[in-house]
């Protein structure tokens, strides 16, 4: 079905497809039901979009007047600038640490997270005039900070092969963190950008377990096409990190379940891996505990115990699986450095199809601590 045919338009009235053969109605295609008023108002908003391709989710095209964004100063990232071509996410993680941002838009930072997303069809126009600008500065940029670059919507929209030119052309260099194995499209692109300025890539995943993913991060590739993706980039001579955050207590923080992680990711050639525990932050904690209460009542009391005190375990959780994800990256061959976090690799990563170094033995497991 055409993409156009099913705008709405921003007055919340339905509109209908022009006919090509008349004024017979049959000939006439109904667009879906409109967006609710309270997303009508989006600054810059050109039409809001929803198509049978993608169920239960709209989007709200909006041309931007800047889309790079200064980092606050005082930060710890390891970076300046991002850029969100998207804002809200079809991958409907339900630990997404972003979903608060949305209410900043007048959403929610549940369903509407995952259901209305904001488009910046403009976006790579726009960041050729910012990055032409006399006072840029060429500092690094980031893009998958908040939300995923290669949601499901980037086929569509085809938004990041203007991005990278735009950064590249422009001798500034860039990193992505993402999902979407759509990230494939843009391998030759990416060889070639890497080939004017740093390009650093990284891979989120923080599970084998295909069914856990299933209902945990709904709308995004199953893990199995993201290790295919890791190997696809590493055979193309790309360097590819992983973020594998977050683990999960008593759902992933098993030595099974970080055993065949890392083994996976060592086998699929990953550069190096970044984890961590679940960060529940206001916003993302609500959305999360309900969807725990649904899929694993058992656990909800355990988690209310562990982050009693705010968005992070304890201190005692958090050091006990830093040293569990300490063995299994020396297990699998990644040095103790070695990661994801949006700054350019600094040392030479195993080449792709290199073995690494031999499997230590694997203890009996160990009981987590709370």
């Amino acid at each position: 079905m055409r993409w156009d045919a099913q705008a709405l338009s921003p007055t919340g009235e339905p509109e209908l497809e022009e006919s090509t053969q008349g004024d017979s109605n049959e000939n006439r295609v109904s667009r879906a039901a409109p967006a609710p008023d309270a997303l009508l108002p989006l600054s810059g908003l050109v039409r809001s979009v929803s198509t049978p391709e993608f169920s239960g989710v709209t989007f709200h095209e909006v041309t931007a007047k800047s889309v790079l964004n200064k980092v606050a100063a005082g930060s710890r990232m390891p970076f300046e600038w991002t850029i969100n071509p998207y804002r809200g996410c079809s991958h409907a993680c339900v630990y997404c640490f972003a979903r608060k941002t949305h209410t900043y838009l007048e959403f929610d930072a549940g369903r509407d997270f995952d259901s209305q997303v904001v488009v910046k069809i403009n976006a790579a126009e726009v960041l050729r005039k910012e990055l032409a600008r006399p006072s840029w500065g060429r500092q690094q940029v980031a893009l998958g900070t908040n939300t995923d670059p290669y949601q499901r919507a980037e086929g569509r929209y085809q938004l990041m092969p203007g991005i990278i030119r735009a950064l590249a052309d422009s001798g500034t260099p860039l990193s992505i963190l993402t999902k979407g194995t759509l990230l494939a499209r843009d391998i030759p692109l990416l060889k070639h950008a890497a080939s004017q300025v740093p390009v650093d890539l990284g891979i989120s995943l923080a599970t084998t377990n295909e069914a856990l993913a299933a209902v945990l991060e709904p709308g995004t590739p199953a893990p199995r096409a993201r290790l295919k993706l890791i190997a696809r980039l590493r055979e193309a001579g790309l360097p590819c990190g992983v973020m594998a955050m977050p683990v999960l207590p008593w759902l992933t923080d098993s030595d099974d379940a970080l055993d065949s992680l890392f083994g996976a990711l060592s086998a699929a050639g990953a550069s190096g891996v970044t984890a961590g525990a679940l960060y529940l932050k206001p916003g993302t904690r609500e959305w999360f505990m309900q969807w725990l209460a649904a899929n694993h009542p058992e656990l909800v009391g355990r988690y209310r115990r562990l982050y009693a005190q705010g968005a992070y375990p304890p201190k005692e959780y958090r050091e006990w699986l830093a040293g569990r994800i300490r063995y299994f990256k020396a297990r699998h061959g990644f040095t103790a450095g070695s990661g994801f976090s949006h700054r350019h690799a600094r040392n030479h990563s195993p080449a792709a199809g290199q073995p690494r170094s031999g499997r230590q033995p694997l203890p009996a497991e160990q009981s987590t601590l709370f």
